[in-house]
């Protein structure tokens, strides 16, 4: 006691410049509470509530500092840095000025211990100030005002604050009329916008409409005939044009154009001949004859009757070089064949330009990716109207079809694949099956990381592979989302590294990605050999190792958990609070005495003990996301919310889906080859159907995507018409030439990576789905072109790989 009255100048100095720092940082938290990046004036909006903030740190840290009889007793046992021994009543004093959470930290218990035992009255503590030495109450230090004295004195001027506030009002008025006048903005631009695209909708309902109602439908008429040996047969068509250009359309007992390509001559063959000619008139005397290019059509070889035809198509062109030749034009057919011929033919004149067609079907092509690429209308609607826009150009252009040949160009496999896989996975999900599996993942990994995004990958490219992923993905987000919930983690790298493992896993088979489900369903790639089992293994291997490259690369782009997460975990930001706290207290005090270096080595250790408490609380979250402390509560309410709610459907389900699966399989045996993968999907899915017993089928077929299935078949109808207008015969032609220019070695590798490159990079902008339903096409026409011979297998591979996994950047 007699040092603090020796000592009480110097330290009355101290103690007042400790005082108004503990104010600064009390002052320093409550503006860290309002926010710090607002501006002064922001600030004093909310002067009102600052300051009362103020005043309750303010009055508590008063509390604190002199009402301390009335503080709760601290125990010997508990934990204390420091020895009375080692305290002296100037490092007391300097404790009296520290913050209200260290002051009655257990770790500063001793100050308290010596404080109680040499003051046992607060009010007998004086201090003298420097400059003289009267009898100072501790209360009257203006920088610790006593408990009674709560009057918090003003910390601006009454005018100034008006003035501050009537600015502040005025900003917030600005504020508000600035974004009422860009919603206006904003709104008139969408009105504006929404007019645009209304009025080009409309343009194109009102072009195929009044197209349909001027032109006819197209009547193909085949004629029958035969040619004799040595005969040679016409047919007169009276037109008097200068040019004429001829499609002509034959059946009968010909060879293929691949095979015949094959062949390295046509000498010595049975052949047809086909060219067109203009005869002169009776008036046209000493005009001679004039004939066009040959067409040569290899017969078969003795298969002439009762064969069941092959049709060819080519133009022939006719321009005459003679102005005073008036005749008509005929088509001439001979045959070197020993026996009658018999065949049927159709013709068209002027034919489309292919040119032309070409032009029209890329714009035709460029409007609907532009329409799916900007989502300006939904894609099913997009593909409805573009389609049957190009039904209107074909009309134009006399190609009008009719509506059992636009049934025709349905892809019927396709359609029926997806219907039935949706039916059953519809019904499936009614038992509770894919919140089950979220919430067994979350229970055998512990609320770990890393393992439960694994795992959800894991499940979710497994059941991709037999189911479709996208209905597979839509199930497992709900529980998914939940589980992020109770471990504060942010559910959008956990959904898309779901998302792309389904991806993943629906490229493995051809009934888990809408792209398979159209290459594997189209006749030409059936009848080359690939099934469901052979596609199967072809594929499984690569996605093996795409599956461990995707891991690796989001392991290393998400390398910092706390990218995984909403929020820090609370125990850490509690932690970093009380070492805000201690730091700023420690910071305080200068270094001027050797009380005040007592205090603040004493400070520094219980920084560093809960710095490393930090440090373990830290490597614990970057494993784990739920505590162990609340993972077993976690997990009991998640089982209890989420689990099979149906298990005899769920049985009925798994005996359907099983022999699904197994049928599949056993396409690759040729005698269990006599029901494709539509049919043997929708044998299932009756299967399912009748074990269900439903009385109500409604909500059943509510749940199947009937839009989706639209999509595909206006897409299908879209991409004939494109074909029609030529644009898959050009793609094929370009793509050809292309592969030809290199040597014949490595043409089919040349095949492969343009195939693969293209639809992977084109997949990445636009749906995958419709150029899978052009590129098919074009797959199929280079597999069978006889000029290039390359197999149809590995080009079908790499089309799968590309469309399929390039479609995950879309």
């Amino acid at each position: 006691m007699a040092t603090g009255i020796v000592n009480q100048g110097f330290e009355h100095e101290n103690t007042e410049r400790l005082h108004s720092n503990t104010y600064r940082s009390i002052e320093g938290d409550v503006d860290s509470v309002e926010g710090s990046g607002s501006s002064a004036l922001d600030k004093h909006c909310n002067s009102g509530e600052r300051n009362e903030k103020y005043r309750e740190a303010i009055n508590d840290f008063d509390k604190d500092l002199y009402n301390l009889n009335g503080s709760s007793e601290i125990s010997k046992s508990q934990y204390s840095l420091v020895s009375s021994g080692d305290l002296t009543a100037g490092a007391v004093q300097l404790w009296l000025g520290l913050p209200e959470e260290v002051k009655y930290d257990p770790a500063l218990a001793a100050f308290r211990r010596y404080y109680e035992s040499e003051y046992e009255n607060v009010e007998e503590i004086t201090l003298k100030p420097r400059n003289s030495l009267p009898r100072l109450r501790l209360p009257t230090v203006k920088s610790a005002p006593h408990l009674n004295n709560n009057v918090l004195p003003n910390l601006k001027d009454e005018a100034t604050n008006g003035f501050k506030i009537s600015a502040c009002e005025e900003k917030n008025q600005e504020k508000i009329q600035e974004e009422e006048t860009n919603m206006r903005k904003t709104s008139t631009s969408a009105y504006v916008k929404h007019l645009i695209k209304i009025s080009i909708l409309l343009a194109c309902w009102m072009f195929f409409t009044i197209v349909f109602m001027m032109y006819n439908e197209k009547v193909e008429v085949f004629m029958s005939s035969s040619v004799a040996p040595g005969e040679v047969k016409s047919y007169i068509i009276d037109l008097k044009e200068d040019k004429l250009s001829l499609s002509l359309s034959l059946s009968g007992p010909f060879l293929s154009e691949q095979w015949q390509a094959k062949l390295n001559s046509t000498e010595g063959v049975k052949k047809m001949e086909v060219w067109l000619e203009r005869r002169p008139d009776d008036d046209s005397r000493g005009v001679s004859v004039e004939i066009s290019k040959t067409w040569e059509i290899v017969l078969l070889e003795n298969e002439t009757d009762f064969c069941e035809g092959e049709l060819r198509s080519n133009v022939l062109e006719l321009k005459t070089l003679n102005a005073t030749n008036n005749g008509s034009y005929a088509v001439a057919i001979r045959t070197n064949a020993n026996e009658t011929i018999p065949f049927q033919m159709s013709y068209k004149i002027e034919p489309l330009d292919q040119t032309s067609g070409v032009i029209y079907a890329s714009i035709l092509l460029l409007g609907l990716y532009v329409l799916i690429i900007f989502e300006i209308i939904n894609r099913t609607m997009a593909a409805v109207i573009l389609s049957t826009t190009a039904m209107a150009v074909l009309s134009l252009l006399g190609e009008r079809p009719s509506l059992p040949e636009l049934i025709s160009w349905l892809d019927m496999e396709t359609l029926l694949l997806l219907f039935s896989m949706m039916l059953l996975v519809a019904i499936m999900a009614e038992t509770g099956l894919f919140d089950y599996l979220a919430v067994y993942t979350f229970e055998v990994t512990r609320g770990k990381i890393w393992p439960l995004i694994s795992v959800l990958c894991g499940i979710t490219a497994m059941l991709s592979t037999f189911l479709d992923n996208v209905t597979t993905v839509l199930l497992m987000t709900p529980v998914t989302i939940r589980l992020c919930e109770v471990m504060d983690m942010d559910p959008i790298p956990v959904l898309m590294s779901m998302v792309i493992y389904s991806n993943i896993g629906g490229t493995a088979t051809p009934v888990g990605d809408p792209p398979n489900v159209i290459i594997a369903s189209n006749k030409a790639v059936s009848q080359a050999g690939i099934n469901f089992t052979n596609f199967t293994l072809h594929m499984a291997l690569g996605i093996v190792f795409v599956c461990l490259q995707t891991y690796v690369q989001l392991r290393f782009i998400y390398r910092d958990t706390n990218r995984l997460r909403l929020n820090e975990p609370r125990e850490i930001q509690d932690l970093r609070q009380q070492i805000s706290i201690w730091r700023r207290a420690a910071d305080s005090l200068p270094h001027l005495s050797r009380d005040e270096q007592v205090v603040r080595e004493r400070l520094d250790k219980k920084i560093r003990k809960l710095t490393s408490q930090l440090d373990l609380f830290v490597r614990e979250s970057k494993k784990r996301a739920c505590p162990k402390t609340t993972f077993r509560s976690t997990l009991a309410e998640m089982k209890e919310k989420y689990k099979i709610r149906n298990k005899p459907l769920l049985a009925k389900s798994s005996v359907a889906i099983g022999f699904v699966v197994l049928v599949f399989f056993l396409h690759s045996i040729p005698e269990f080859n006599r029901v494709s993968l539509g049919w043997t999907a929708l044998l299932g899915a009756i299967l399912l159907l009748i074990l269900a017993d439903r009385e109500d089928l409604e909500p059943v077929l509510h749940r199947v995507e009937w839009s989706t299935l639209l999509f595909f078949a206006a897409l299908f109808v879209f991409m004939e018409a494109l074909s029609k207008l030529g644009l898959i015969v050009f793609i094929g032609g370009l793509t050809e030439s292309i592969i030809l220019k290199v040597d014949e070695s490595a043409r089919l590798a040349v095949a492969i990576l343009l195939i693969l490159w293209v639809s992977g990079l084109t997949s990445a902008f636009v749906d995958n789905i419709p150029l899978t339903t052009m590129m098919i096409r074009v797959v199929t026409s280079l597999g069978s072109n006889p000029n290039l011979n390359l197999p149809m297998q590995p080009l079908i591979w790499a089309l799968c790989y590309g469309a399929c996994l390039g479609g995950m950047l879309y």
